[in-house]
Parts: structure tokens; C-alpha cells; sequence
């Protein structure tokens, strides 16, 4: 996974991606990523050969998808870098909405313009890649890589010797334009897009929306942690309202509430018959417990081994750095429907008329 461009999504799955693939049985051809989130996991199973549907509830991801997993050959050009830098900035809706909230008003009206331009762009693959450009550039420019602080502490950490005073780093990346930032990246994703001589697909949607619709040998599920701090809207939401040039609402189905977290897992799990393996991230320091887990799992498959190993992500306390565990839960469903795993290497993503 070595073109794998930097993407800065927080539990991404880079570090372990390809251990979670060399889980992956010798007989499946084709990949349901059902939270596909930066799209770390899809990538290694792409370059492995698989054929790769996604699915994200966030916008943003979505286009990360389009940008790497479903798009085999198109590129940003230079002539469509002048078109997304073309113009004078402008209030629009991030002015109206966020500036100084999260970005100075100068900023902001630059990504007006850019959002603006990016309609200009002659094909939809590089829409995606110029909204997965500007969304690295934001996230650059924000301390701590997430939309979830004030903008008090946004100035204060941008301010270059407050940050050196404190961590001795100056840090600063925060400060460089968006162009910048861009203009820093594009070769890089540029680099990542490749042909696996297969067709892909990505969806944007609740994962309760799609699981009936889509066939697969494998379904990859990470949600979010419930009971740790990965809130995915609170974090990125704000990447969605500039796609959208409107403010998004949350989605229902955020798994983040411990009282509506088993409930969610028990639906989620009743609703995969259509994939013949199924493979599950979680960590121990989330709910519900690695054996709550599996005795939902139980309800509905036989077949089921967990792995684990140390894995550590950025927004991890430092007390939870030494004992965070990975757990890999992998079922084989024998109740799946032989004739449809024939079909899945074919149909991947099916969707019912």
C-alpha cells in the first residue's frame, strides 16, 4: 500500500491494513467496505487484486472513495488545477457560516471559490479528487486534525510561537494556504490512482440502507468506537457542509450512543446474509465488550475466531496507548447461500431495481 497518499482521517486503519487483508480467505474476489471511512483498508484490498465496493454515510468520504478505490485512471491535469485556482475569492456560503469560527474570513471566502470551481471540472472523478485535495488542505490547517475545537483554541494553536513555547514545534503547516497545501498533495494522489484491471463502485448512505442491496464474498465493517471519541460528524460534518454549501444535519445511525449500541449491532449483524465472511474491527477499549460481541455474533453465525494485536491511534490517551488492543473478529457464514457466493465475484455492489 506504499502510494497510499496522506489523508489524516482519525481510526484509520493504514498502520493495520494489511494484516486485516492477510485474514482474508484465498477464495474471495470481491470487498464490501461498509464504513469506508479514508479509505485505507479498500485501498490494500484494491492493490491486492479484489474488487472493492464502498460505502460511507459522510459525503466526504464518499469522494475519497471516487477519488481512489472506484477511479481507475483519471488524474488532476494542470489545466484543471487552473481551473479550481482560477477567480477571486468570495463571500459565500463558508464566509457566511465559518468564518472565524473555524477558518479566518480570508480563508474562507477562498473556499468559496474553490467549491465554486470545482463544478467546473469536467468529469466527476475529478470533482472527487479536488474535494479530497481540499479536504487534506483543511484538515492541514486545522490543530489536531478535527472540527471540534473553538475558535479560541484554533487561534491560539495556529499562533506559531504560542505552539513552539508549548511543544516545541512551531507547526508551521497550519499556516500555509490552502493552494499550499493542494499544490503539496497532488502529486501524491495523483500517484495512488491505479487500475486493478477491476470495476469498483462507492456508495454514500446509512450502511442500514445498503446491506440488502449489495452482494459480496467479504463485508469489512469499522464503524465508530462506541464509547470513545471518534465522533465522525462532530469531527469532519464540517467537510460535508462545504460540499453541500449547506449545513448537514447528523446521521441517525452514528453508533456513539452506549444506549442504542447493542440494539445497532444486533440489526447490523441480523442483516448480512448476503456476504460469506465477515470481518469486524473493534478495540477494547470500546462498548460493547469483545464477549457482548461475540455473543450477538453467536445469534447469527457459528463460525467465528478473534485476533488481535497492539494497534495505537493518535487521539488515544496516553494511559491507553500501552494496553489498546485491536480485536479482528472473523466469521465464516455457512448459512450463506452457495449459489450467490458464484454470483458475488461478478456482481459486486448489485443493487436491487
Amino acid at each position: 500500500m506504499s502510494n497510499y497518499p496522506k489523508v489524516n482521517y482519525i481510526g484509520n486503519k493504514e498502520k493495520i491494513a494489511s494484516w486485516i487483508c492477510d485474514q482474508f480467505p484465498k477464495d474471495a474476489k470481491t470487498l464490501f467496505d461498509a464504513f469506508s471511512g479514508g479509505c485505507s483498508l479498500s485501498y490494500e484490498a484494491k492493490s491486492r487484486g479484489l474488487e472493492v465496493c464502498t460505502n460511507d454515510v459522510l459525503k466526504v468520504n464518499y469522494h475519497i472513495a471516487n477519488a481512489l478505490i472506484k477511479n481507475n485512471a483519471t488524474r488532476l491535469t494542470q489545466s484543471d488545477i487552473d481551473i479550481l485556482f482560477s477567480g477571486e475569492p468570495f463571500e459565500g456560503f463558508m464566509f457566511a457560516n465559518y468564518s472565524e469560527v473555524y477558518f479566518f474570513s480570508e480563508e474562507c471566502k477562498t473556499l468559496d471559490l474553490y467549491r465554486k470551481n470545482i463544478e467546473k471540472l469536467d468529469s466527476e472523478a475529478k470533482k472527487s479528487l479536488a474535494f479530497a485535495l481540499i479536504r487534506r488542505a483543511m484538515i492541514r490547517k486545522m490543530p489536531y486534525s478535527r472540527f471540534n475545537l473553538s475558535w479560541e483554541q484554533i487561534v491560539q494553536l495556529r499562533d506559531e510561537d504560542y505552539s513552539y513555547k508549548k511543544y516545541k514545534r512551531r507547526r508551521a503547516y497550519h499556516n500555509k494556504s490552502f493552494k499550499f497545501h493542494v499544490l503539496n498533495n497532488l502529486e501524491a494522489y495523483n500517484a495512488a490512482i491505479f487500475s486493478n484491471n477491476k470495476t469498483h463502485n462507492a456508495h454514500n448512505d446509512d450502511v442500514f440502507n445498503v446491506l440488502d442491496r449489495i452482494k459480496a464474498d467479504i463485508i469489512y465493517l469499522d464503524p465508530p468506537y462506541t464509547g470513545s471519541m471518534n465522533n465522525y460528524f462532530g469531527f469532519y460534518g464540517l467537510m460535508d457542509d462545504f460540499i453541500a454549501s449547506e449545513k448537514t444535519k447528523p446521521f441517525e445511525h452514528h453508533f456513539m450512543d452506549k444506549k442504542s449500541a447493542i440494539s445497532l449491532f444486533d440489526t447490523l449483524f441480523s442483516k448480512l446474509s448476503n456476504f460469506k465472511y465477515w470481518y469486524l474491527s473493534y478495540n477494547n477499549s470500546s462498548y460493547p465488550s469483545k464477549e457482548e460481541l461475540l455473543n450477538l455474533l453467536h445469534k447469527y453465525a457459528d463460525n467465528i475466531k478473534v485476533i488481535e494485536r497492539k494497534h495505537v491511534y493518535k487521539i488515544t490517551g496516553k494511559e491507553k496507548k500501552e494496553k489498546n488492543k485491536e480485536f479482528l473478529f472473523i466469521v465464516e457464514n455457512k448459512h450463506h447461500d452457495k449459489n450467490q457466493s458464484k454470483r458475488t465475484g461478478q456482481a459486486i455492489c448489485e443493487t436491487a431495481n
